[in-house]
């Protein structure tokens, strides 16, 4: 389904749910890697889970990813991130307790950190070719284990360490959390599209609700 543009405190793509209906849907909210920060939200547009809800039908998720100004990260514009998440919530049909977060490469870094620090605001966390940053403290990871969590990452991504990966999946583990950690073999960095058109992520995507334990 065509994604539509918007302007704002952060520009920003999003898509409307498929059904028209009042029945409240969940929403997917993707945060970009550093090459496709800037001012034109077309960049966006050319790969990974924004081109994958750009060419499919109607999907039966509300979709949101804004963008990044040059030279900035997501943990800077953490708060302004919420507040949009907030304001979408608002003006439409989204089940609040079903919310997933994903990001890619720096994307991904921001979204460990936002889930984090905000725990009550997620169903899900989807981390694609992105580490865990160095700066979240014991008590933020303890946090995550009510979080159901996918990793992915290429075995061949000189950006990143399969072992340090495996490492915070063995600790999330062992606090009690859910992980899944997927390793594409023959993948480097740029495994977006593949990730985003598998079958059973975007299942997974709709089929996630907020733990009941998680205070709001």
């Amino acid at each position: 389904m065509p994604v539509e543009q918007r302007s704002g405190l952060l520009p920003y793509l999003f898509s409307s749910v498929s059904e028209d209906t009042n029945k409240s849907a969940p929403l997917v909210l993707f945060l970009h890697g550093a090459r496709d920060r800037g001012n034109d939200l077309n960049v966006l547009l050319k790969w990974g889970l924004p081109r994958f809800v750009n060419e499919s039908s109607p999907l039966p998720y509300f979709f949101l990813a804004p963008q990044l100004p040059e030279g900035q990260t997501w943990v800077e514009r953490e708060s302004d991130v919420i507040a949009l998440l907030d304001n979408f919530i608002a003006s439409r049909s989204i089940d609040p307790s079903r919310v997933i977060i994903s990001g890619f490469s720096l994307g991904t870094a921001g979204a460990w950190h936002i889930a984090a620090s905000h725990p009550s605001r997620f169903a899900g966390l989807v981390a694609v070719s992105g580490r865990v940053p160095k700066t979240l403290e014991a008590t933020q990871l303890t946090a995550l284990k009510e979080i159901p969590i996918q990793i992915f990452q290429g075995a061949k991504d000189e950006k990143l360490s399969i072992e340090d990966t495996q490492q915070i999946v063995d600790t999330l583990r062992a606090l009690g959390g859910i992980v899944d950690f997927t390793v594409f073999p023959e993948g480097d960095h740029f495994i977006a599209d593949e990730v985003y058109s598998d079958a059973k992520l975007q299942q997974w995507f709709i089929s996630q609700t907020r733990r009941a334990s998680v205070a709001v």
